[in-house]
């Protein structure tokens, strides 16, 4: 009974996300109507993040384990062997592209997947092999020189290992929520310079002038178009400051900017939905409480890293992102739903 009510609740939470997801396609196209935009980076990350999702659902439910552990390794790999941790991404250029935050963000969800796949493995030996993989990725991070994937990583593995023993997930999943909130409101104060004068030096310390500068142009350009924004992928021939940049990709370098932007304040909206989304399926996932948090650890560094960088404009990482809370929200094995398709046994 406990089991087929968990399903039920993770059928409603799918239902949840298709209707995130398809509003924010449909918006992203009124949005772009009748103006020179481009939809096509939204379609993809949408598109990245429900195959992800499903592929999760689907190895997840057959491979618990197994699964998350070749997903570790994958991301891992990528985030290693790729020029500058992500496909298609500049070197060259002489400003900062958010490379090294899509390369924390594969980090991040990599560590999550192996802490996940080390609460889900039933035998002694396989979990501490998996808790090795975990920390090795942190290793990982320091050896490639990325103090947002040796903070994003470790922050991961450490919330892991808080919540091995940990049975209520909701209080858990509000307090990371509540963190997302916290980083989205602090980087809104900087963009508008409410900040007293010593927190504030420090932020444009940490985050540079020219990131400040873009959030700021952003923000203006929110201002003139608060509901359907200026349009997709418009920022960069909108902004002062990305026009008189040398080597500038034409990003404001945060999700929540791009999408205040040019797509106002519903777009806003249905990217805080997206991540409200992931947290309310894994509430309602039929997963252990530690596979559960595990996960969103993970994706509230993601959610972080995205706040303050451009780590979501990179199809792998969103891809990475619907893998891991697939992962995280499968059915077990056995399960009532998952075995309704077998053959009864004749008596």
């Amino acid at each position: 009974m406990m089991t087929a009510a968990r399903g039920e609740r993770t059928s409603t939470a799918d239902g949840v996300g298709m209707a995130v997801l398809g509003a924010a396609v449909g918006w992203a196209l009124v949005s772009a109507a009748g103006r020179q935009a481009g939809p096509e980076g939204v379609l993809l990350a949408v598109v990245a993040v429900a195959a992800g999702y499903a592929c999760g659902r689907m190895s997840g439910a057959l491979v618990p384990v197994g699964s998350a552990t070749a997903a570790s390794l994958a991301l891992l790999g990528l985030a290693v062997l790729s020029p500058e941790g992500v496909p298609g991404v500049n070197a060259q250029s002489p400003v900062e592209p958010g490379d090294t935050g899509a390369a924390a963000a594969l980090l991040a969800v990599s560590a999550g997947a192996a802490c996940c796949a080390a609460s889900a493995a039933r035998r002694p030996g396989t979990r501490i092999v998996l808790r090795v993989l975990a920390v090795g990725v942190v290793g990982t991070a320091v050896g490639l020189g990325s103090a947002a994937g040796v903070a994003a990583s470790a922050a991961v593995v450490l919330c892991a290992v808080a919540v091995s023993g940990h049975r209520r997930r909701a209080a858990a999943l509000a307090g990371l929520a509540l963190v997302t909130v916290a980083v989205a409101a602090v980087s809104w104060a900087v963009a508008e310079d409410a900040l007293p004068d010593g927190p504030a030096e420090y932020a444009r310390t940490q985050l540079t002038e020219n990131r400040v500068a873009l959030w700021r142009d952003a923000v203006a350009l929110a201002e003139e178009e608060p509901v359907r924004g200026v349009g997709p992928q418009r920022f960069e021939h909108l902004s002062a400051t990305a026009q008189q940049t040398t080597g500038s990709d034409g990003k404001p370098h945060s999700a929540l900017f791009q999408q205040t932007a040019e797509q106002g304040l519903v777009g806003a909206g249905l990217l805080a939905a997206a991540y409200g989304w992931l947290l309310y399926g894994l509430w309602r996932s039929p997963r252990p409480t530690p596979v559960v948090l595990s996960a969103a650890a993970a994706l509230t560094a993601l959610a972080v890293l995205a706040l303050l960088g451009n780590a979501l404009s990179f199809a792998p990482v969103t891809a990475g992102a619907g893998l891991l809370a697939g992962l995280a929200t499968a059915r077990p094995p056995g399960s009532p739903r998952a075995s309704r398709a077998l053959p009864a046994r004749v008596a």
